[in-house]
């Protein structure tokens, strides 16, 4: 015989592993500083190599420009103001991305708690299954 309460609970967590499980179980797996820290090595790379499109794109955009007057500039001060701007722009997108992942990580560990815990009912109700005695059950087929 089915145990009702069984089936929603187990019917209760397919529903969260099929719809809000699967942005925040992957999440729930890593420890705060890994997941974080994954988060902004990604952002490292991705911020310089933008930054580097950018500057890049400048440099074309410009190019007749910066061909005519290359004499006339200080490359000294051009090569800084670059390496300054990059600077700044790396602090507040790293910023930006510790927030932003601090902010996901703990919604899904406050997500995965209410997940875990029902889990951890289910189990219960499996547990106390199991200690009922019943006469009806079979053997195993170890044939007594």
């Amino acid at each position: 015989m089915l145990n009702e309460e069984k089936v929603r609970s187990m019917n209760r967590l397919a529903l969260y592993e099929q719809t809000d499980g699967r942005k925040y179980l992957p999440v729930s797996k890593y420890y705060r500083s890994d997941y974080i820290g994954l988060a902004l090595i990604r952002n490292f790379f991705l911020v310089t190599i933008g930054y580097g499109l950018v500057v890049g794109s400048a440099c074309v955009y410009y190019g007749e420009y910066l061909m005519d007057n290359i004499h006339k500039m200080n490359l000294m001060e051009i090569g800084i103001d670059i390496l300054l701007g990059y600077a700044i722009v790396m602090a507040v997108y790293t910023v930006l991305t510790y927030i932003q992942y601090s902010v996901r990580y703990h919604l899904a560990k406050k997500s995965v708690r209410g997940y875990y815990e029902e889990l951890t009912r289910l189990e219960k109700m499996y547990n106390r299954e199991e200690k009922k005695p019943s006469g009806a059950r079979s053997t195993g087929g170890m044939g007594v």
